[in-house]
């Protein structure tokens, strides 16, 4: 499952990075039309992300894929082959460490992603895991795809386009809870309104008003199930620290929407290269 490929000026801007004025190594070996391969598989088990990235890369750079793309969202055994590269050595080394790093990285996202949302539906199928804004700043688009082929989706993509009441919002606020809440739907009206809370008396007073989520962060599953119980027809969603240890437990718990940061604090999951002479 590739949900999107990133566009050819933002790969650009990564090979820009690693290779600002050219190879320094190969050019002064003067081996950089020499015919190769460039081969990437999984070290360990994964789910792969990023290979579409990595074949464009190579394209970019003159080099074709040969054989079968494993596609981002795949569950990879280790030592399976995710693609492949042939082309000209000049190419060959511009791309290769930049794709397979891209790669590691994304994969590791996608890998603990797939592993939280395991882990959250079999404590109940229907409990969906959405990760937050939280990735590295300027890798927004890239970290959403991992998210994404791991089998949650995004909490948050942007400021723009959610409404999230948080304390700090409240703390600028003379009207009532009932009052803000009509404000919004007046101008936002397509939007959903999500309030986080820190006690059981702020979530009673904001499904009142209106809320349509009810966002509790760092609440132990028991005051979550409680609380579930206390407001049935609102929407809770559980957010603060939920990862594969315990997302079973919040979703048995009767949480529907878990809320995570932990897939973009994952560590990278190996790719291996061979890169031979043809």
């Amino acid at each position: 499952m590739n949900p999107y490929t990133l566009p050819d000026h933002e790969l650009e801007r990564l090979l820009g990075e690693d290779v600002p004025a050219g190879d320094a190594t190969t050019l002064a070996l003067g081996i950089g039309e020499r015919p190769g391969r460039l081969d990437f598989r999984a070290r360990y088990e994964m789910v792969v992300c990023g290979s579409e990235e990595a074949r464009r890369l190579g394209e970019l750079r003159g080099l074709t894929a040969t054989g079968a793309m494993v596609a981002s969202g795949t569950p990879l055994a280790a030592g399976a082959t995710i693609l492949s590269l042939e082309g000209p050595a000049a190419g060959l080394h511009t791309v290769w460490k930049t794709a397979q790093t891209l790669m590691e990285y994304l994969s590791g996202i996608a890998t603990s992603t797939a592993a939280i949302v395991a882990a959250a539906q079999r404590g109940d199928p229907d409990c969906a895991v959405v990760c937050t804004r939280k990735n590295f700043p300027g890798t927004k688009a890239a970290a959403v795809k991992a998210v994404l082929a791991g089998g949650a989706s995004p909490h948050r993509l942007s400021l723009s386009e959610t409404l999230l009441i948080f304390a700090e919002h409240r703390a600028f606020l003379d009207a009532t809870p009932a009052a803000s809440i009509a404000r919004l739907r007046r101008r936002w009206p397509e939007r959903a309104i999500v309030v986080e809370v820190g006690d059981l008396a702020e979530a009673q007073t904001w499904a009142q008003a209106g809320a349509d989520i009810v966002q509790l962060e760092k609440w132990p599953v028991e005051a979550v199930a409680d609380i579930i119980r206390q407001l049935p027809g609102t929407r809770i969603a559980a957010a603060g620290g939920i990862n594969a240890s315990n997302a079973e437990a919040y979703a048995r718990a009767g949480c529907r929407i878990l809320v995570s940061s932990a897939p973009y604090f994952a560590g990278p999951r190996d790719v291996a290269v061979t890169l031979s002479a043809l």
